[in-house]
């Protein structure tokens, strides 16, 4: 028996209407639909495709057995998410060896900072992998501000808002056009970080892009509190005719 297909579905941002229309066809007939969610919880790109998924489609949320409880740093992390990847990809092998193809739902693209790059080093070269590719959050979100992030020349920098302080500061000075990403309990050191670069004042938060809820405003007149699905933005402003 030939062994099954491993799919790595990119759903864009959050609005359904921003998938591709591959991604589409694969999650209305797909028979096996995987997704990573925290326990408790329904799950970003589970909500994504609801009303989606064909009748009798067998789901197998993968629930991750820690997200900010422990810090980065701490050894536990990385040995409990190493033990639940290696859980995952052996449940999704056993589906796959018995010739069933199975799509994992990705938020954003399978391929930027997502879950799904953890089952693709796994499998990849061992069952058969092919990834579709989808909009990006920090797309959507730049599209939300109605403005381009970069012109001619700019150099665009993607950071993790969980770096240190100092990091952050050096790169943000150093950059034209910002994206910054997991940013949650980090605003505070964030802020701090785009203070002493001097580009505090040109920075925009967008909650929720391309969802529903989506809010943009300046990101010295936001609270203090975030969303998990927050990025912050400085567009450039290079070369142009």
């Amino acid at each position: 028996m030939s062994r099954g297909t491993l799919f790595g579905v990119g759903l864009g941002p959050g609005a359904p209407d921003l998938m591709s229309v591959r991604a589409d066809r694969l999650v209305r007939s797909a028979a096996h639909v995987a997704y990573f969610r925290k326990a408790g919880r329904h799950g970003q790109a589970r909500r994504i495709v609801e009303g989606m998924l064909a009748a009798g489609a067998q789901e197998h949320p993968m629930e991750y057995p820690v997200t900010t409880e422990i810090p980065l740093s701490d050894p536990r992390y990385n040995d409990m998410l190493a033990a639940f990847y290696a859980d995952c990809t052996a449940h999704l092998r056993t589906l796959l060896d018995r010739g069933e193809d199975v799509i994992v739902l990705c938020e954003g693209d399978p391929f930027f900072y997502g879950s799904f790059m953890h089952l693709h080093s796994r499998l990849h070269g061992v069952v058969p992998v092919e990834v579709v590719p989808g909009i990006t959050g920090m797309s959507g979100a730049w599209t939300a501000t109605a403005q381009p992030i970069t012109w001619g020349d700019d150099v665009l920098t993607v950071l993790m808002a969980t770096l240190p302080e100092e990091m952050l500061r050096e790169k943000i000075a150093a950059t034209d056009a910002l994206v910054v990403m997991k940013i949650g309990r980090n605003l505070p050191k964030l802020r701090r970080a785009l203070q002493s670069a001097g580009r505090l004042q040109d920075a925009w938060l967008v909650e929720h892009a391309q969802m529903p809820e989506q809010t943009v405003q300046r990101l010295s007149d936001a609270g203090e509190v975030v969303p998990y699905f927050a990025i912050v933005l400085i567009h450039g402003r290079g070369r142009r005719p």
